[in-house]
């Protein structure tokens, strides 16, 4: 775990309103507090954001007017980032970006196009030098918002070996080959038809995977198996209250790295639903709610320490720094007054 005083991250935006583009921050992690939101970027609607392994670089989805596509940039000692390319082409904007370790090759999903895609990288220079291929889905659900495929979430599992993609449209988890960059379909889970699966996190020990779902507002956990890239769903589990009647979607999930823990957000209620991993099942119990002290929290973060969670309520365009408990996972509130416009995406330099 990272022991630095000051701790670099980045916010990603939606630009509809007072925002100029990407934000950078500093969290002081002695005294438990954001410091120093400013503007590290100009760019359309970087609403997802990822950094390469060795913090030089910056990834973001973007758009410019009639495109949408992907953004590289580097990352200088000043916190500011530094324009290298982009790869756009016609039609709407991705919303989810990833990158492997070695830096070589970016993974997008695109919402509105409902497709998975992959661009090649040059790691030395962080260019993104080409789009590689373009896995389109097909089909469609029982939701009123799965009128067609939705992708929401294309990262890499852990062994480097597939792309695994979300689709919330079509309520599936599709796996891909990665063939010199080509995305190559492997296996497929079916997800419980109008759940509207999109985000996933892999536990550490890289064989149990949690899939947060938008529509239905629960975790799945899956058994992954690398050799042949396969999914098995082992338990569903709500992120709400059982009384609780209102909409709600589910949006962001991510796990503590000693396994121990998963975080789960839920827009609509505004919380953070917070679950212990049992040590031999890797099934969740609940534990508790925290209130983001917002509206809407898109996304959330633990900071390099784990001693902290950062939460970005997008509606109400501020953002919330919680201390973590490493033993029993519960979060206090320290801050909720940090001004961020349209705050969507958060991440931290790798320590």
């Amino acid at each position: 775990m990272a022991t630095h005083e000051k701790l670099k991250g980045y916010f990603g935006t939606y630009t509809k309103g007072d925002s100029e583009g990407i934000y950078s921050f500093t969290l002081d992690s002695v005294n438990g507090k954001i410091l120093d939101v400013e503007p590290a970027a100009a760019l359309e609607n970087p609403t997802y954001l990822t950094i390469s392994d060795d913090n030089r670089f910056l990834y973001a989805v973007a758009k410019e007017g009639g495109t949408g596509g992907v953004a590289g940039f580097g990352i200088l000692d000043s916190g500011k980032l530094s324009f290298i390319n982009s790869e756009l082409a016609p039609g709407a904007s991705p919303c989810h970006v990833s990158v492997n370790k070695e830096n070589n090759l970016l993974l997008s999903a695109n919402y509105h196009k409902g497709s998975a895609d992959s661009y090649l990288l040059n790691s030395d220079t962080g260019n993104i030098e080409s789009a590689l291929s373009s896995a389109v889905h097909e089909g469609s659900g029982p939701d009123e918002r799965q009128e067609k495929a939705h992708t929401h979430y294309a990262g890499f599992t852990p062994d480097g070996n597939y792309a695994a993609v979300v689709d919330l449209g079509i309520d599936q988890l599709i796996t891909y080959t990665l063939d010199n960059g080509q995305l190559i379909e492997k296996s497929m889970l079916h997800i419980a038809p109008g759940s509207g699966p999109r985000h996933l996190v892999f536990h550490p020990n890289n064989t149990i995977a949690y899939l947060m779902t938008e529509f239905s507002s629960e975790v799945l956990v899956l058994k992954y198996n690398s050799q042949d890239g396969n999914f098995e769903q082992l338990q569903a589990i709500s992120t709400l209250p059982a009384d609780f009647s209102e909409n709600n979607q589910g949006s962001a999930i991510h796990i503590s790295s000693d396994g121990k823990f998963v975080y789960a957000a839920n827009r609509g209620h505004d919380s953070i639903a917070i679950f212990k991993v049992d040590p031999e099942s890797f099934q969740l119990d609940f534990i508790e709610h925290t209130s983001t002290e917002g509206n809407w929290p898109r996304d959330f973060v633990l900071d390099p320490s784990e001693k902290f969670l950062i939460a970005t309520n997008q509606n109400s365009s501020n953002v919330a720094l919680f201390a973590r408990d490493t033993d029993t996972g519960r979060l206090t509130l320290l801050q909720s007054d940090v001004k961020v416009p349209d705050p969507v995406c958060v991440k931290f330099l790798n320590y």
